[in-house]
Order: C-alpha cells, then structure tokens, then sequence
C-alpha cells in the first residue's frame, strides 16, 4: 500500500521535472512534463498517440491474462504436463 502512494505522489510531482526553457518549446498538452524541444513535424504527435494506445492495449490485456489467465481449459497444454506428472510421480 505505502508503494502505491508513494508512486502516487511522485506521479503528481512529475509536471514540476520539466524547466521553464523546456516549458516554452512544448505543446500545450505536454508543458512541464517533459524537457528538450516540441513536435519537429506533423507526424510527431500521431507516432505518440498510436505508440501511446498501443501500449495501453497490452497493458490491458496483460494484466487480464495475468490476473484471469482462463487456463482451466481440458486441452490446455498445461495439462498434459501435469496430468503427466500425476501419472508419472
């Protein structure tokens, strides 16, 4: 629990990492979070947002699979191994 707020509160103080140079080069969206320069181009901001949902997607689905990884199947492939092993053992 302590681990999830203290990521919570660093997460709160990351729009104060960037300095005020940094802050004039960057788009409204990304002011104060990030140093160095802007978008260079108009393809910039679209590679983000694609790379960004792409992320989000396996993001969702490995913490599906991890929490409910649905393996109760009886053709899984786990169960040969084990149902090996209780024969074997």
């Amino acid at each position: 629990m302590r681990t999830i707020i203290l990521f919570c509160t660093l997460l709160l103080a990351l729009p104060t990492w960037a300095c005020d140079a940094c802050k004039n080069q960057q788009p409204k969206v990304l002011q104060g979070i990030t140093h160095g320069t802007g978008p260079q181009s108009a393809w910039d901001m679209p590679i983000i947002v694609v790379s960004a949902i792409i992320v989000l997607i396996t993001l969702y689905f490995a913490v599906k699979f991890l929490v409910r990884p649905n393996e109760g199947d009886a053709d899984h492939i786990k169960r040969s191994i084990l149902n090996n092993a209780v024969h074997h053992g």
